[in-house]
């Protein structure tokens, strides 16, 4: 929904809960100040002054606020006033939320939504939300057992990182379904290529976000992780051409080029403090000393890519094609 009519339905909104009695689409006019800019105050200042296209035009668009509006859940009952003009009003007990209890997991999600937002614009409007919600009781505190009892944690902060530039961008394609253009770099490779996506979902996985959504050159569903995109999104205003399908294994693809569709071992040597996603999978770990250790951790397609973006922290030792695999997409990068 653009900026303009989102602003101009809340006037509206917040114009027919705050008035004392039903109001007349004059009155509403004249009291909505998207109106006045668009169609006048509707009162004439002299004889033939009243535009009677403008009269139509507001009120094609007065119907479509107020039917939007009822589509999103505001009761507006129309009535008829003293004067026997048609009037409409919002009822503040005809529109009043239930009470908002949470349990500790909705809060927990919640917050972690809420969170998303810390590097956005936002994140002043989600920080607000979530403090109501705790003045208001709705957001309870996560409770973990303790001898005689139950102690209540209240500096446990789950953090979810939106840092990267294309975050934004693509959670609005992904919104409005709008087909969208950028520069990506592969892990493998020296230099960035234009790719046309049309976008459908994101998703954090190991602290990185990826998008889901359908390469129009390749004409194939693909996964693009964001930091890898380089300059700015772009978005375009057209259709797009294939389905976007009922559900959307973003982690699963993510997994399965990540190695986590196992079929074997692989013993790599790592760097001692690096790699904590490797230590997270290894199988088996030994203190090799100076500085190294060695892991065994599960070997799929794709491991070859995963390893490669560690640079210098990590050394394969077997199997040999696992090996000669990495040591192929280092050199490429270094003669790009």
């Amino acid at each position: 929904m653009a900026i303009a009519k989102a602003e101009r339905l809340m006037n509206l909104a917040l114009c027919l809960l705050g008035a004392r009695r039903p109001l007349t689409k004059r009155e509403l006019r004249a009291s909505i100040e998207a109106y006045v800019e668009a169609f006048g105050s509707g009162t004439a200042s002299g004889p033939g002054e009243a535009a009677t296209g403008s009269e139509e035009s507001f009120s094609r668009m007065f119907e479509r606020d107020k039917d939007d509006l009822r589509e999103l859940g505001l009761v507006i009952d129309t009535v008829e006033n003293l004067d026997g003009e048609t009037a409409y009003v919002a009822r503040r007990d005809s529109n009043r939320l239930p009470p908002i209890t949470l349990d500790a997991a909705e809060a927990t999600a919640l917050g972690l939504a809420a969170r998303v937002w810390q590097q956005a614009r936002l994140a002043a409007a989600a920080s607000g939300a979530l403090q109501k919600l705790h003045a208001a009781g709705g957001m309870p505190g996560v409770a973990v057992p303790e001898q005689g009892g139950e102690r209540q944690l209240s500096t446990l902060e789950p953090h979810i990182p939106a840092r990267e530039a294309a975050f934004e961008p693509l959670m609005l394609a992904c919104r409005d379904r709008r087909p969208v253009v950028f520069d990506y770099r592969k892990s493998n490779a020296a230099h960035s290529e234009r790719r046309q996506v049309e976008p459908w979902t994101l998703e954090c996985w190991r602290g990185h976000w990826y998008l889901a959504g359908w390469d129009r050159e390749r004409q194939a569903e693909r996964v693009f992780r964001l930091s890898r995109i380089t300059g700015p999104v772009r978005s375009r205003a057209a259709a797009f051409t294939a389905p976007v399908p009922d559900q959307v294994t973003v982690r699963e693809t993510v997994e399965r080029w990540a190695g986590e569709g196992a079929t074997g071992t692989a013993r790599i040597r790592l760097r001692a403090g690096a790699g904590y996603p490797l230590r997270a999978r290894a199988l088996h770990t030994r203190e090799l000393g100076d500085g190294w250790d060695e892991l065994e951790i599960p070997y799929g397609h794709g491991l070859d890519a995963w390893l490669v973006e560690f640079g210098p922290d990590v050394v394969v030792l077997e199997p040999a094609e696992l090996r000669a695999d990495v040591i192929d997409r280092l050199r490429a990068v270094a003669e790009g």
